[in-house]
Parts: C-alpha cells; structure tokens; sequence
C-alpha cells in the first residue's frame, strides 16, 4: 500500500514460566498505513496488550518483529506514545506541568521556551482542557485526567498513538464524549492510531479496521473487519444504519460463535440447565468478557 509505514512481521513472543515457555503470541502479522485507525479486540488473555507493548516497544519479540517507516522497533521512542486505562499523570504536577514534562524531555533544544509553551497550551485546547491546566490531578474528573494523559501522547507529535483500553475505567457518558473528541483530533491530526478495546461498539464507532483476535495460547489475528463508514460520524445518526450493524454484528460473531471460550460455552449449558436466563441481555452482548487486561 502506497501510505504503508508500520509493519508488524511473524511477531511471535514466549515468556519464561516454572513450567517452560508461555508463548503468549505466535505469528501476528499486520500492516497499517499511516493515518489509519485500528482498534485491536478479543477475549481476555488474547494477547491484545502485548502486540500494543511490542509495537511500543516495552516488549521484544523473540521472533518477527516491528518495522516503523523502515526501521525495527526495539526500545520505546517519542514516536509512539502510548495512553493507557490509567491516566497515570503524576499528583503533584498540574495539567500544564504534565505535559510540559513531555514536551521538555522530546523537543529540549528543538523548541524555544515561548515555542513550548505555545505547543503545550495548544495540546490542552485539543482536548478542551484549557480552562483546567492550572489544576492538580486531585482537582480534576477521572475523564478530564485521562483528556490530560492524551495531551501528554499528543505533545510528543508521535506517528503513532497507541491507545490501551483507554476509555474502560469511565463512565458511559464521559466515555462518548472522549470518543468524540478522539475522532475530531484523528480527523485533525491524522496521527495512526493503535487502540485496544472490549466495546464493539466503540470499535466499530472509531475504526478503520477491527483486528480480532484468537483465544491465547499462541494468540494471533483471527479476521480483519474493514469499516468503511464515512467520517465524520456521528453516533446517532450510525445507530439506525444497516451497515453499522453489519459491521457490529460481525464482530459479535466472532467474539461469541468462532471465539468462543471454553468457561462460555460451559456457563451457558449449566444456565441453561438450571433454567435460568441470560441477566446481560444486549448490552452483555456488545462487550467482550473483560476479567483481565490482555
């Protein structure tokens, strides 16, 4: 592809137990061009986070490996910033001073004093936290840390923003809002975006491509799901449309028919045998069991 510039090759990678090796991936293989936005979802355990901590490169493979705009990924760079669940801003620092820190440490010598400081407000306005970036971590919402935590990523100008779960501690409407904001700077920005997600719908909100995953052991990519919804969106107005659904219901086939979990398809027989309904209903449905971050 013309705009390819992140290539990740028979990534395969095995920990070391009391009982021998633990191969945790084996195989991943995925291109992604630059400006696209793909979101990475499966059961837990499926080896989500650790493509992402390769790609970032907090992990080594121990065969295949990451070539970014044609060099090989093998220690972390400013120029994948990862956003995690937890925001993990430090507490004594405001808003302003978070990512100041990251500006300071990417463009030391690069920017002039007046130049940071212009370019660390400007990060704050992108996620409409200029009004806050006085205030403490204690002084802000778990969303508006998290609008910081992103602004921190996006001060480094990386060319791609690796994201892990990072909408799953807030609640729904702060949530959708985040989601918005999102896709106002990617549309903005146009930075290739990595995400790991357990909401279909968000996947499938966000997305360019949905990478789903096998079941670990030995997880790799079990289909690549191609959204070609017109951007903007817009949540409402997708809600009613046969192809979002399309695209949702795919992703929800392959979670619960071809992926199906082992502990599923045994809960589901004894619940059935014991006469008793499914309590989730169609909001259990659209969100992929979430025990432990994968």
């Amino acid at each position: 592809m013309s705009n390819e510039h992140l290539l990740l090759s028979q990534v395969s990678i095995e920990f070391p137990t009391d009982n021998g090796p633990f191969k945790a991936l084996d195989s991943v293989n995925l291109t992604i061009d630059k400006g696209e936005f793909v979101s990475l979802i499966g059961h837990s355990g499926c080896g989500k986070s650790t493509v992402l901590n390769i790609v970032a490169g907090l992990y080594e493979a121990t065969t295949g490996g990451v070539i970014l705009d044609g060099k090989e990924v093998n220690e972390p760079g400013p120029e994948r910033a990862v956003v995690f669940q937890n925001h993990s801003l430090l507490p004594w620092l405001t808003a302003y001073e978070n990512v100041e820190l990251a500006v300071k440490t990417v463009f030391k010598g690069k920017k002039s004093k007046r130049e940071m400081d212009e370019w660390i407000r400007h990060n704050l306005e992108l996620v409409h936290m200029e009004h806050a970036m006085d205030k403490r971590p204690s002084e802000i919402s778990g969303g508006m840390k998290q609008r910081v935590g992103i602004a921190r990523a996006l001060a480094m100008e990386p060319k791609v923003l690796l994201m892990d779960e990072p909408f799953g501690a807030l609640d729904a409407l702060t949530r959708a809002h985040l989601q918005d904001s999102i896709m106002e700077i990617h549309a903005d920005l146009g930075n290739t975006v990595i995400m790991i997600t357990h909401d279909v719908d968000e996947a499938v909100l966000l997305s360019d491509r949905i990478v789903m995953m096998t079941n670990g052991p030995a997880a790799t990519i079990g289909e690549v799901l191609n959204v070609e919804l017109e951007r903007p969106r817009n949540r409402l107005e997708l809600a009613d449309q046969p192809e979002y659904n399309h695209y949702r219901s795919e992703v929800l086939k392959f979670l619960y028919e071809r992926q199906r979990r082992p502990e599923d398809s045994a809960a589901k027989t004894e619940s059935a045998q014991e006469g008793s309904g499914s309590s989730g209903g169609k909001e259990e449905e659209a969100t992929a069991p979430e025990t432990e971050a994968a």
